[in-house]
């Protein structure tokens, strides 16, 4: 209960303060947020002391409440959506976790250890979460709550080489689950949600908060994904202001624009900045248009990746008052309109990764589609296509799940 008080507190002071930035940024205050693109809006900083609004990660309180009203209602997409995802292993009734002290993952084929346990026993808080807000059902939240808990009382760290990206998978879940709990079940006690917050500070934070600037762009963006879910989550307004930072520097050099010039940004703190450099970067790529990506050419599953892991940092960004979507509006749209395109089976030109593209972008386009065609009404036939036939999109049983069934026409 003590967690629930909490929680409404923090909405209290949301409710009074909230009006006065409205106010202050209706009269001009706030400042340059950052450096906005030609033909998008420039976000307004968000002052440090302003409380942060939950629940927040990815998925609003209001739009949690939509989503439910839409099941009850027993309407489509949701409703399909909805079965899908009580019908998927993460929903069992009796899921029971298997945390690691240690996760080691290494990247070649050497076995890991914990790495598939851990992403999916994320998944399953997830899941578990996302039922109890839906169905009222408070088995969902306490199986939710104990699967957060197995692990805190466990883990310590993550090892081998890939232990960056695989931290970020799992953490960019656990944030989505824990706010998605704590702010609306009064069950979790003290001592679990401050060993829950322990762990993602000691064994999580570390791992992904300054990124990884010489690897693919994907690591990145989903290490800032992560980022940012738990600065948000964990009340930090310094780690939350460091993944905007992250954002606005690394999506401008993973998705080209021509206003960029001949040659793509060069990621912050990498040294990849001559045009060989780049070119080898890019998997090989030496011609340039807008909305590829630096893995376009390797394969269309780590550029959707990193659409989804954008639109996400984007979309709770979005809930805490921030218009990251607004800065970087036209990049985004341009990448999720020229993935969709080839996904959907156009001929690529010879230019184009000479000629031979990997066609396997996963369910990674609902949060991106929302606000860009649903908030913003812009036109995206392309990425709405291509939506609509993979609907109801599931999970990658990576970091991306349900997401037709959270924000499908969720604006």
């Amino acid at each position: 209960m003590a967690a629930a008080v909490r929680g409404r507190e923090r909405r209290v002071l949301v409710l009074l303060v909230v009006p006065l930035l409205v106010l202050a940024v209706a009269c001009g205050g706030g400042g340059d947020g950052g450096s906005g693109e030609a033909g998008t809006r420039t976000a307004a900083a968000r002052p440090l002391d302003l409380a942060f609004r939950h629940p927040g990660v990815l998925v609003s309180g209001a739009q949690l409440k939509r989503v439910r009203a839409h099941v009850e209602a027993k309407e489509q997409p949701w409703l399909a959506a909805f079965e899908q995802m009580r019908g998927s292993k993460y929903a069992a009734d009796d899921y029971q976790a298997t945390p690691y002290a240690v996760v080691e993952c290494p990247p070649d084929t050497r076995p890991g250890r914990g790495c598939v346990e851990e992403r999916e026993d994320a998944l399953a808080a997830y899941t578990q979460a996302l039922l109890w807000n839906i169905t009222g059902e408070r088995a969902h939240a306490e199986k939710a709550v104990q699967i957060m808990d197995a692990w805190a009382k466990v883990i310590t760290g993550h090892t081998e080489a890939n232990a960056g990206l695989q931290t970020a998978w799992a953490a960019s879940s656990w944030a989505r689950a824990a706010e998605a709990v704590r702010y609306t079940y009064d069950g979790w006690n003290d001592g679990q949600l401050l060993r829950f917050e322990r762990m993602l500070r000691n064994a999580y934070l570390p791992q992904v908060r300054d990124g990884s600037a010489d690897s693919n762009g994907n690591w990145d963006l989903v290490m800032a994904d992560a980022t940012m879910g738990m600065a948000v989550f964990l009340d930090d307004h310094a780690t939350f202001e460091k993944a905007v930072h992250h954002f606005r520097t690394r999506v401008p050099a993973y998705f080209y624009l021509e206003s960029d010039g001949k040659l793509p940004v060069s990621p912050e703190g990498s040294g990849i900045d001559t045009a060989a450099e780049l070119k080898k970067y890019w998997f090989g790529q030496g011609t340039f248009a807008d909305g590829l990506s630096q893995e376009t050419c390797r394969n269309f599953k780590h550029a959707s990746y990193s659409l989804a892991a954008t639109a996400h940092m984007a979309e709770t960004a979005h809930h805490q008052g921030v218009d990251l979507y607004g800065e970087v509006e036209d990049r985004l749209r341009a990448a999720f309109e020229f993935h969709s395109k080839y996904q959907l089976g156009a001929e690529a030109p010879d230019w184009l990764c000479g000629g031979k593209v990997q066609r396997d972008m996963g369910p990674d386009t609902e949060v991106g589609l929302n606000h860009l065609r649903g908030r913003l009404k812009l036109a995206m036939p392309q990425t709405e296509k291509y939506t609509e036939q993979r609907r109801p999109e599931g999970t990658d049983d990576l970091f991306v799940a349900w997401e037709t069934l959270t924000h499908a026409g969720n604006t």
